[in-house]
């Protein structure tokens, strides 16, 4: 029992460690490679020439745009578009 408690550990510890080498993490590199550019003037968001507010929109099928979905994934409660959450918002819409 003892042999196979450590055995389980040491394969958890080599997932894990398996895990953070291959993490994704969105850099600025990344957003200046989407061509995102944001500003607030007066309360209201500007991405890239267009205001976005949130308005309780969660999911990417609600979206017109990638700049939509990242100033709601940034800004926004509760949204539903990043679900490996590595900070890129609608990966597989081929919309985008």
């Amino acid at each position: 029992m003892k042999k196979i408690l450590i055995l389980a550990l040491v394969g958890l510890a080599g997932w894990q460690i398996y895990a953070d080498q291959n993490a994704q993490t969105l850099t600025s590199a990344d957003i200046d490679m989407l061509n995102i550019k944001e500003e607030v003037v007066a309360g209201t968001y500007i991405l890239n020439d267009e205001e976005f507010e949130c308005d309780g929109r969660q999911h990417c099928s609600q979206m017109t745009s990638r700049a939509e979905a990242v100033f709601f994934t940034k800004h926004c409660p509760n949204t539903k578009m990043d679900g490996d959450h590595d900070g890129i918002p609608c990966e597989n819409d081929s919309r985008f």
